[in-house]
């Protein structure tokens, strides 16, 4: 039955449908009270709800409605009203935005530019970190869910309508309500959506504006692809640029270890501009699945990224300690929703991984130590150099005064690479600095299970890179591993901060 014409509360006269999807159905229409177009949206119930859930789901529509009527905010498309019209779920009425979303906008154009991305994502940061304020926690943000203006304008909608309508990822007929690819695996696993929650569903949606693709890749089998999410292993950006350091901090697996939405919008609005990001942590351990075999040993597993005092190799002296890796299936506590059915399944699969982890871990110990490959490797190219360092030898550094360019910054990535793994312990006093996260004798140690490292595919960033290690072990095991490589200009020298792996390693022949 079409409802165009039809009068909503008395005023709201419904015009052309401009929208649809799993939450509900979207139409322009006249607000006869006040003369002005408003957008209004229907709430759908979701497949299997019993006649309770539905009243529950009514219920919880029109308390939503209101906190979401409390949030104005330049980047958050403003509710006016909610309605019960006693025929179903609510309608919400809301500012009209004449705009695209950003889901079409990408569908078009296929992927955007990061500094655009990261123009978009700050509005959006804005907006959230408002909502963050006042108590308010979106649960969907994605690009469907982020509109454009033709004036440039960039608006987020749809505050708690997953809330309202269940606050599940699974339908009581064990059906998916919507796309998985855009939550938080915290979320996937069955916990409470929280700030950190929305930090993560952000990044996802600005990687999937710069790479084309959602974090965790695209599947045609929902439940599969919400196992990967639970998961946490993530596809490193390849064409982020300024972005990559940002949004690996906003995609860590762990919600304790991404930054509040507050320092996402600084960062973001610092790229922006074509300004260097705000130094920002990144995840302690890349988040990959490991599976062992005879014939393959599990990839390199260690928190590299961590240091330790430059001087000289000493014992970790840091009074600061570093919150503890956790295994990937455990998560922060929180109560389990009622998507609890499909936190369950996730967890049967992200435990086999753990378990698999820790038994490759205790064997195998945390990651091989690597060997230097150096050389004049080229930005993005394929050519890879070997170098055996001598024994034990003492470096020393020209200082950096001026503030290094990326050449210069390249150039210590591979001296400080050409050095190892024979000559780590001199390399790390040489040049990681005093902060460098995990510590430089977690780093050493590492190196000392390695014959070679050779670095290639270097992708220069703003103080930070991207290459991919080739590692062989004593044992002639050998994986190629994808990281990133974190610089830090201070006290007139460039040290290496941080050393983490991007992704999963992969046997090479």
């Amino acid at each position: 039955m079409t409802v165009d014409g039809r009068v909503v509360a008395g005023r709201y006269r419904l015009g052309r449908r401009i929208g649809s999807g799993a939450m509900g159905v979207v139409w322009q229409a006249h607000d006869e009270l006040l003369y002005r177009t408003v957008a209004v949206k229907q709430l759908l119930l979701q497949p299997g709800q019993t006649e309770a859930d539905a009243e529950e789901a009514r219920r919880r529509a029109m308390r939503e409605g209101r906190i979401a009527a409390r949030l104005q905010h330049p980047n958050a498309v403003a509710v006016f009203d909610v309605v019960d019209e006693g025929d179903g779920m609510p309608w919400l009425v809301m500012e009209y935005v004449p705009s695209r979303s950003l889901s079409a906008v990408l569908e078009e154009q296929g992927t955007l530019p990061p500094q655009e991305a990261a123009r978009i994502g700050m509005h959006v940061a804005s907006a959230l970190a408002a909502a963050h304020a006042a108590g308010i926690v979106h649960r969907d943000v994605k690009p469907g869910n982020v509109l454009l203006g033709d004036d440039g304008t960039v608006k987020i909608t749809d505050f708690g309508i997953s809330r309202a309508q269940g606050d599940s990822t699974v339908t009581a007929t064990g059906m998916l309500a919507g796309t998985p690819a855009y939550l938080a695996p915290e979320i996937a696993k069955g916990h409470d959506p929280t700030p950190s929650s929305d930090v993560f569903s952000l990044g996802a949606t600005l990687y999937a504006a710069v790479e084309g693709v959602p974090p965790f890749g695209l599947s045609d089998n929902p439940l599969a692809l919400l196992h990967k999410v639970a998961s946490g292993q993530i596809e490193p950006p390849r064409q982020a640029g300024p972005l990559t350091q940002p949004l690996l901090s906003l995609l860590s697996s762990e919600p304790t270890e991404r930054v509040t939405m507050v320092r996402c919008r600084d960062a973001l609005g610092a790229v922006a501009a074509g300004q260097p990001a705000p130094p920002m942590p990144i995840p302690q351990q890349a988040h990959m699945p490991t599976v062992a075999t005879n014939a393959q040993r599990p990839a390199p597993m260690a928190t590299r990224v961590e240091q330790r005092p430059v001087g000289g190799p000493s014992r970790s002296t840091s009074t600061t300690a570093l919150p503890p890796v956790r295994p990937k299936g455990q998560q922060q506590s929180g109560g389990m929703n009622r998507g609890a059915l499909i936190g369950i399944v996730a967890a049967v699969v992200v435990a086999v991984i753990v378990g698999v982890i820790v038994v490759s871990n205790q064997m195998t110990g945390n990651r091989p130590d690597n060997q230097g490959g150096g050389g004049n490797a080229q930005a993005g190219g394929s050519t890879s150099t070997t170098t055996n360092a001598p024994a034990v030898t003492s470096i020393s550094r020209q200082p950096v005064t001026s503030s290094p360019d990326e050449s210069v910054q390249q150039q210590t990535i591979t001296d400080f690479y050409a050095q190892l793994p024979n000559n780590a312990q001199n390399a790390a006093a040489a040049y990681l600095s005093p902060d460098f996260i995990g510590g430089a004798d977690s780093f050493v140690s590492q190196m000392s299970g390695l014959k070679s490292v050779t670095l290639d595919n270097i992708r220069p960033g703003d103080f930070f890179f991207q290459a991919d290690e080739h590692l062989v072990s004593k044992d002639g095991t050998k994986t190629v591993q994808p990281v990133g490589i974190g610089l830090k200009w201070a006290g007139s020298q460039l040290y290496i901060n941080k050393v983490q792996n991007l992704g999963a390693a992969k046997p090479e022949s």
